[in-house]
């Protein structure tokens, strides 16, 4: 009995740390692999030069390597399935590298779906070649503390004023997810989140950041705004998930969609329910701000620009439902339990939407 006792109590533990286990930034080979290779090809949200001596190193190196016979059918996987942004950190995070050697992990259908009809195993091989062609092993080591330089700089200005305990209070839940961060030095002033999901293991969500340097100061600048809004995905994208919530969502969230798909569509948001789960999360950002005394005079052209140039126009209506979750949290303990009234408060918008129009054209 001791000894099973003393089991279970390890189990909690390990459980215990995992789940309140501070996030640390990383960086990842196999993300500069991808963003460099992306660069090298052309793509031009991979081109940005922000990063300083970094951006003219990464140049220097790679340039002769342009006709490289990766990049022509590397710029065919971006002409014909449109593989960019996401589509390359997708890739990134499902890559090993280990002993100068590249392979797949995970499955081929958890990458984006622009990676759906490549063959991987082809792309693996060819990616190997570029690998050991370029050196790339030789110049990720040589810039080892300048990395090392970037994630104390994001630790210190980010993270180090995270409130990550403020997510299980809102939601009432832990995260079913592993989140973690991983600066991209490649990917200037872009930032995705991605997700692997591997054998046996917890659902792992990446928040690629994008780094740049303030071109006054010469200083890394960081938009801590994109860290509070991946890790609010952890919580809510699997109340989506939920059989129940989806078919009360489906509707609105397709009306919604419909309203505004041009704005959603610039933005990679080509379904209603990415529409949905951005909805709550940015919404609920706000309510992180709000709650952490952060609201400052930008917070309002901060809503102005998620509902104006973004296409949320039923934030103030989406921020003023989850003031009043938070203010009744005798009666709805998770946010699951309050996902009908979300429904609701968003149906109502477009009720609303409807009504005025009618009478505009009466």
């Amino acid at each position: 009995m001791k000894r099973k006792s003393i089991i279970i109590a390890a189990l909690l533990l390990a459980f215990t740390l995992r789940v309140g286990a501070q996030i640390k930034a990383e960086v990842s080979e196999a993300v500069e692999l991808m963003s460099i290779l992306s660069r090298t090809a052309g793509f031009q949200e991979y081109s940005m030069d922000l990063a300083g001596q970094y951006t003219k190193d990464t140049e220097e190196w790679f340039a002769p390597y342009k006709e490289h016979p990766i990049i022509a059918y590397y710029q065919g996987l971006h002409d014909k399935n449109s593989v960019s942004y996401d589509a390359v950190m997708s890739m990134a995070v499902h890559l090993d590298i280990n002993k100068g050697k590249i392979k797949f992990i995970g499955e081929k259908t958890d990458l984006e779906k622009r990676w759906q009809n490549v063959d991987t195993d082809d792309f693996v091989a060819r990616l190997n070649q570029f690998y050991k062609d370029t050196r790339f092993h030789e110049f990720f080591e040589q810039h080892q503390t300048f990395y090392e330089d970037g994630l104390k700089n994001y630790e210190a200005n980010v993270l180090s004023y995270f409130h990550q305990e403020w997510y299980a209070k809102f939601y009432g839940t832990d995260a079913t997810e592993l989140f973690r961060i991983i600066i991209g030095f490649t990917y200037g002033d872009n930032n995705n989140g991605v997700a692997r999901q591997l054998k046996g293991q917890p659902k792992e969500v990446f928040s690629i950041c994008g780094y740049k340097l303030n071109p006054t100061t010469g200083q890394p600048q960081w938009d801590a705004s994109l860290l509070i809004h991946e890790f609010n995905h952890s919580f809510v994208n699997p109340l989506l998930d939920n059989t129940a919530n989806a078919a009360l969502m489906e509707s609105v969230g397709q009306k919604l969609f419909q309203l505004t798909r041009f704005e959603m569509q610039q933005q990679a948001y080509n379904d209603w329910r990415i529409v949905i789960n951005e909805s709550i999360v940015r919404a609920a950002v706000f309510i992180y701000l709000l709650d952490n005394r952060l609201v400052n005079r930008n917070t309002s052209q901060f809503m102005l620009n998620e509902m104006y140039m973004r296409g949320f126009r039923w934030m103030p209506e989406l921020v003023t439902a989850l003031r009043n979750y938070t203010s009744h949290r005798e009666k709805y303990k998770t946010l699951n339990d309050y996902y009908p009234e979300i429904a609701s408060c968003l149906g109502k918008y477009l009720e609303d939407e409807t009504n005025r129009i009618g009478k505009a054209l009466k």
